[in-house]
């Protein structure tokens, strides 16, 4: 039997991390499990917004988007991230979030989604800054990055590379209240945006994170007949750290999942492509 994955979600209420698959089946990833599947024919676009593509497109396998360019454009058509809607007239949140030592970002999300979008990243720790309509959250975004020298997007890769050796827990949060405090010195947040006081929320028990000694490669890509087995050490993101059965520590992106056909498991434990990590991804930030 084959299935579609449909990703990685991350459920409210403090649960962990599940997959989810075409047709609403989902299975919880736990940690210290064993996972293993083998890809079957090709890629299929993933389709935008909840509707499948209308011409079932064949797309590339690094992609982690797993869609068309047709299906892309319209997904960002109707995206908040890309000034999409500018008329939502919800309230939303800026946030800082926290990533690794020095590693921070600003960012904006729906109020009404809580904090998934932060789990979604793989924020390691984080705080809300403010809450209002969402021009006023967007323009103090833009304001506050500006100011603190923070960008409002981290590359997952330099996010991988972090989470290895992560300082204490209250280390963490010295540094997110540090940011906030800066923040809230800054001239200029929009008039209608209401301040909200911080409280540092930290995730590394959620992510497992206690469990990531090491990184020694990445999966490229998955490929037709490719095979994957390992056991799960840790979730952040869209990223399961896992250790396969010749000892390396490798992350899969499961973004790289959506639109294959998996099955069972069966031969040899790892022939799916894995590149080395690259040297200097951190440092080659700021």
């Amino acid at each position: 039997m084959v299935w579609r994955c449909r990703g990685l979600r991350w459920p409210g209420g403090g649960d962990g991390p599940v997959l989810v698959w075409e047709g609403g089946r989902s299975g919880a990833v736990g940690y210290g499990r064993e996972i293993g599947f083998r890809v079957v024919g090709e890629r299929r676009c993933t389709g935008a917004r909840g509707n499948p593509c209308p011409v079932g497109a064949v797309v590339g396998g690094r992609g982690t988007g797993g869609r068309c360019a047709e299906c892309a454009r319209l997904d960002r058509l109707h995206s908040v991230a890309a000034d999409g809607v500018p008329d939502d007239a919800r309230v939303f949140r800026v946030y800082l979030a926290w990533f690794g030592a020095g590693m921070v970002k600003v960012g904006i999300t729906a109020e009404e989604r809580g904090d998934a979008r932060l789990r979604e990243q793989g924020a390691v720790a984080y705080t809300w800054l403010g809450r209002g309509p969402l021009m006023a959250a967007r323009r103090t975004e833009e304001v506050l990055g500006g100011a603190l020298g923070v960008p409002d997007r981290i590359p997952y890769a330099a996010k991988r590379v972090a989470r290895v050796g992560l300082p204490g827990e209250q280390e963490r949060a010295a540094e997110v209240m540090a940011l906030y405090r800066r923040a809230a010195g800054v001239p200029g947040w929009a008039e209608t945006l209401e301040r909200v006081p911080p409280r540092v929320v930290d995730h590394a028990g959620l992510f497992g994170l206690g469990g990531v000694d090491g990184l020694d490669g990445v999966v490229r890509e998955l490929v037709d007949g490719g095979a994957l087995v390992g056991t799960v050490a840790a979730a952040a993101g869209p990223d399961l750290h896992l250790v396969v059965p010749d000892g390396r520590r490798i992350v899969l992106d499961t973004r790289l999942i959506t639109g294959w056909g998996l099955a069972r498991y069966e031969g040899e434990p790892l022939t799916v492509p894995v590149a080395p990590v690259p040297r200097g991804v951190q440092g080659g930030l700021f």
